[in-house]
C-alpha cells in the first residue's frame, strides 16, 4: 500500500464490507418481488443502476487496499469501473425519460439525478488520481462511495415501495 492510501485503509475496509453486504441484501429483497418488479418498465433499470454503483464502491474500496498500488493505476481502474456503472445509469435515465406514466420533467430529473451523483464522484476521483492529485481524488472516491450507499438505499426503497402501488 503506498503512502497516499495508508490513511484510507480503515475506510476502504468498512466500505467493502458495507457495500458487499448491502448489495447482497438488496438483491435478496428485490428477488422476493421480482415478478412484480419486472412488470414495470423503469424499476429493473433503476435497481440495476443502484447495484452497479454499489459494486463500483465495493471495487473501489477493495482496489484501494491492494499493496503497492500506484495512484494513477487506481485512477484508471476507477475510470473503467465508472464507465461500466455509467452504462447502467444511462439506461435507467433513458427508461425513466421514456416512461409513459404522468410525471413532470422535474420529477423525471429527480429520479435520475440520484443515480448520477455517485458515478460522477467516482469519475472525478479517477480523473484526479490519473492527473496526480491523489489526495483530492481519494476524497472524491470517498464521497462517491458514501453517495453510492445512500443512492442504493433510496432507489431500493423506491423500487420496493413502487412494486406495491
Amino acid at each position: 500500500m503506498t503512502e497516499v492510501f495508508e490513511g484510507w485503509s480503515e475506510f476502504n475496509v468498512a466500505m467493502v464490507g458495507a457495500t458487499a453486504a448491502l448489495a447482497g441484501l438488496l438483491i435478496v429483497a428485490m428477488s422476493v418481488n421480482i415478478g412484480e418488479i419486472m412488470k414495470s418498465p423503469s424499476l429493473p433499470p433503476r435497481a440495476a443502476s443502484s447495484i452497479a454503483a454499489l459494486v463500483l464502491a465495493m471495487a473501489a474500496g477493495a482496489l484501494g487496499l491492494v499493496p503497492g498500488h500506484a495512484p494513477a493505476l487506481y485512477g484508471v481502474e476507477l475510470l473503467v469501473g465508472s464507465v461500466v456503472a455509467t452504462v447502467f445509469q444511462a439506461h435507467a435515465i433513458r427508461v425513466i425519460a421514456g416512461d409513459d406514466r404522468p410525471a413532470t420533467p422535474a420529477q423525471r430529473a429527480g429520479k435520475s439525478v440520484l443515480g448520477v451523483l455517485p458515478v460522477t464522484a467516482f469519475l472525478v476521483g479517477g480523473v484526479l488520481l490519473v492527473g496526480g492529485a491523489a489526495a483530492q481524488g481519494l476524497v472524491a472516491v470517498a464521497i462517491g462511495s458514501v453517495l453510492a450507499v445512500i443512492a442504493a438505499i433510496v432507489i431500493a426503497w423506491v423500487v420496493l415501495v413502487e412494486v406495491l402501488r
